[in-house]
């Protein structure tokens, strides 16, 4: 093991998914870095992984900030062509392509901002400084949900179950992935080449929106460095997650009040992913940064509000780091047996659809 000053500049990170609410991470990431935190290994789900791709590629967190201000979260919102025919309503692309907005936009948009940095495969993110082990054969891990075989899949570990050499695997494309927010961006069709069959796969977060637990030590093991874990928060954490589904009474008729009683769902289902195992085990570690009542698909945002989240993200990582202790952290959390929060959801899962 290191000594404990070597081991404090170092340490992993895994950031919460949360549509526009990411913005709240960078500026919790820029507070670890300027108190002299470097990130080994990254892993994120949604806007999560957009924050942990970037931080893995080697972006600073003024460059993070530069590009989360410049960035203009409406162009998110890209039709096909056949959406925009006259007389052609949302529920026909929802029907057709089973989301409202195509998301190319945004892979072509991230990919762009990775292979600035001479990012374009998980070949270019692969390390051997642990071996090969699976937890860190790549510097970024990218969560996201396999519909069709009802699984959790880490990229790009799991890729080989789509049929793909983990190396191989286009890093935008499994962040794509990760961000298809059920109903509103169409979720990705992969055609696994080997079996011949086609993966429906959707946001990370309906199977686990925070998976802090991705880099943990086998058994009794003890890390050489914290894994910390980037958490969004509403403004109220107490109220009952449930409860912020708009009423059905209240939801406006037809298919317009359908597809926001949906949406609120799928967000809902994210958030709920993971809130107990916080509670219970794993808040010692984790930075909680409250959003503001800044909503997951805010995309029209404006830039008080951005400011005011990345301020929130800030604020949180600073108090956080003022009274961190890895060494107690370690005496009280790290004794026990693994934990296997992957294993629990995927079973969940595939308990819910068994005949």
């Amino acid at each position: 093991m290191s000594s404990n000053g070597q081991r404090a500049k170092k340490c992993d990170l895994v950031c919460e998914g949360g549509g526009v609410k990411g913005i709240g991470l960078a500026g919790a990431y820029s507070v670890l870095e300027e108190q002299g935190y470097v990130a080994q290994n990254v892993a994120g789900t949604s806007a999560g992984a957009i924050t942990a791709a970037l931080i893995a590629a080697g972006y600073t967190a003024a460059e993070l900030r530069e590009i989360v201000f410049g960035m203009d979260f409406a162009a998110f919102r890209d039709r096909g062509w056949e959406d925009r025919i006259p007389f052609v309503r949302r529920s026909v692309s929802i029907l057709k392509d089973l989301g409202i907005y195509e998301g190319t936009f945004f892979e072509e948009w991230i990919g762009k901002l990775l292979a600035d940095k001479g990012i374009r495969t998980f070949a270019d993110l692969t390390t051997d400084e642990f071996g090969d082990d699976p937890r860190y054969s790549s510097k970024l891990q990218v969560i996201a949900s396999d519909v069709t075989t009802h699984r959790l899949l880490v990229l790009p570990r799991d890729a080989a179950q789509l049929g793909v050499d983990p190396g191989e695997l286009s890093v935008a494309r499994a962040v794509r992935m990760s961000m298809s927010i059920p109903i509103f961006f169409e979720p990705v069709c992969h055609r696994n080449e080997q079996t011949n069959r086609t993966h429906l796969i959707v946001d990370g977060g309906m199977l686990s929106n925070f998976p802090v637990w991705l880099f943990d030590c086998k058994g009794d093991q003890v890390p050489d460095w914290p894994t910390f874990g980037l958490l969004l928060v509403e403004p109220n954490p107490k109220t009952q997650i449930g409860e912020r589904l708009p009423e059905p009474e209240k939801v406006p008729r037809g298919i317009g009040g359908l597809l926001k009683y949906m949406r609120a769902m799928a967000s809902t289902m994210m958030e709920a992913h993971d809130r107990m195992y916080v509670e219970t085990a794993e808040f010692a570690r984790t930075i909680p940064v409250p959003t503001l009542g800044i909503g997951t698909t805010e995309f029209e945002i404006t830039e008080a509000r951005k400011e005011a989240l990345y301020q929130s993200g800030r604020e949180s990582a600073a108090d956080f780091l003022e009274s961190w202790d890895f060494d107690a952290y370690i005496a009280e959390f790290r004794k026990g047996g693994e934990k296997r929060r992957r294993d629990t959801v995927t079973e969940q899962m595939q308990g819910a659809v068994a005949p």
